[in-house]
């Protein structure tokens, strides 16, 4: 498994935090997940059938702003 850090950004409380954290889970391949509200980030690990893109993605759509 690859491991990427991703910079989040509209983060506001822990409520902001578990959304981001579920939209990335419910993604296939995904490892361990760690969302810091206070860094504005999430450490991802996730295997081969599912891309940074894809991570990036799943963010932006639950409503957050997200860069690699």
């Amino acid at each position: 498994m690859e491991t990427i850090i991703v910079k989040i950004s509209g983060m506001k409380d822990e409520e902001c935090v578990r959304a981001v954290a579920n939209a990335i889970q419910d993604l296939p391949g995904i490892g361990h997940i760690e969302v810091s509200l206070e860094q504005g980030q999430a450490s991802v690990e996730h295997g081969r059938f599912v891309s940074p893109e894809d991570i990036l993605r799943a963010i932006v759509d639950a409503g957050y702003e997200a860069t690699c």
